[in-house]
């Protein structure tokens, strides 16, 4: 059983929950939509015996209280918000992070290298929704936003179900939450998070540390095909994951062996 040691970091607007677990190279699992750092509890478990493993509970999300509004831009605050939690936990001798980002943890993950290229080693980014990198992107922003006007009208439980369009119309898989964040997720990250374009010429540039990553179940969802088109635009290959775009959460110990050879610099066929 690894040690978690756990605590809070006051930010601008916000006080940060976060867990630590391991030792070796510092790794930092950023979550995405309503996700809190319980989502990774498994995987950061497999991990730990190589890494010193960090989860933490963005802002607004179970935990990670608000004292005052949520923030904006979403992607910088979210980016400063990592930054500064990874200075806050980052020991004497450990200059390089290396980050794993899910979905909408994907494009802060991004966001980190490019403000920070000599701090953050590698990045594997997985199924993050931007969808404004797609050729059809502006249907996809209409649909959002119907998502959003559904969540206004409707309620939680019909704008979930209308979002479940770009998971090929399947219900997302029940998920290790501290919270049913939904509700703060519909009102403050799906339009800024599905809105974010990543800045494909500063990624173009440290390229080489940018591993694309998608789901083996998912790669006929449309949430998927966002990471494929920029591992065109930056001449990388998708590497696959088991399970789908939840895959971290639902098959924690084979994603953890396919992450672990990934970080190490090894990329094992699926079997």
């Amino acid at each position: 059983m690894n040690t978690v040691e756990s605590g809070t970091l006051a930010v601008p607007g916000a006080r940060l929950y976060f867990e630590v677990r391991g030792t070796g190279p510092l790794l930092l699992l950023i979550p995405g939509g309503a996700s809190d750092a319980e989502v990774f509890r498994d995987l950061a478990d497999e991990l730990a015996p190589c890494h010193r493993v960090v989860t933490y509970d963005p802002r607004g999300i179970s935990r990670s209280t608000l004292n005052g509004p949520p923030g904006e831009p979403w992607l910088g605050t979210q980016a400063d918000d990592a930054a500064r939690l990874l200075a806050h936990l980052t020991r004497a001798g450990e200059a390089t992070v290396r980050v794993f980002g899910s979905c909408a943890g994907g494009l802060i993950a991004l966001e980190l290298l490019v403000r920070d290229p000599q701090r953050v080693r590698l990045v594997v980014v997985h199924e993050p929704p931007a969808m404004g990198l797609l050729p059809d992107a502006a249907r996809h922003a209409t649909f959002f936003e119907e998502v959003y006007a559904t969540f206004r009208r409707e309620g939680v439980p019909a704008a979930l179900d209308r979002l479940r369009v770009i998971f090929s119309g399947r219900p997302s898989p029940p998920l290790p939450e501290v919270a049913d964040n939904s509700a703060y997720f519909l009102s403050h990250v799906l339009l800024p998070s599905t809105r974010c374009v990543p800045d494909v010429t500063a990624l173009a540039v440290v390229a080489d540390r940018v591993v694309p990553a998608g789901g083996e179940g998912s790669r006929t969802h449309d949430v998927h095909r966002p990471v494929t088109v920029l591992a065109q635009q930056l001449g990388r290959e998708v590497t696959e994951f088991p399970g789908g775009h939840a895959g971290y959460a639902t098959q924690p110990v084979p994603f953890a062996a396919q992450l672990a050879a990934v970080l190490a610099g090894a990329q094992p066929a699926l079997g």
